[in-house]
Formats: C-alpha cells, structure tokens, sequence
C-alpha cells in the first residue's frame, strides 16, 4: 500500500456509526446538511477524495459531534504484516 496523492488512503469514515447513535438516516442528514445522498454515500463509503470544511461543519452540526468523530486515521502495519 502506498501513500501519497495517487495511492489509497487510510482514513477511516465512521458517519454510519454515528448516524445509527443518532436514529438519524442518509437522507435526513443530506437533506438537513443540504448536500445529496450521492455525494454523503460517496462520504459514507470512504471514497470521497476530500470534503470542505463547510460541508463537514454542517454534518458536525446536524450530528452534535466533532470532525474525529466522523474521521480516523488507520497507520501503516509495520513491514512484514499484512492488514487485514
């Protein structure tokens, strides 16, 4: 695996954790946050490429939560182990 602009990431997306601590749906939150299903399941998934700043201060909003909360950061294995 590769870092970098042109290799995978390792940033972990957890919104479907907190929509389901918040009873809250896909469609809820895109119609609060004013931002489409498409690009919130884009989020969702973990293929998003980036997200502004103002899209994220609105989910954190509508969520009550804080960007960590949404985001992780999954490190390298150290060399010779394969992830999971």
């Amino acid at each position: 695996m590769t870092s970098g602009q042109d290799g995978p990431h390792r940033i972990e997306v957890h919104l479907d954790a907190v929509l389901a601590e918040r009873g809250m749906t896909l469609t809820e939150l895109a119609e609060r946050v004013g931002v489409t299903i498409a690009n919130l399941s884009i989020l969702k998934n973990g293929r998003a490429k980036a997200v502004r700043f103002s899209t994220m201060t609105a989910i954190c909003e509508v969520l009550d939560c804080q960007p960590g909360d949404l985001l992780s950061y999954r490190p390298h294995p150290p060399d010779g182990v394969q992830p999971k």
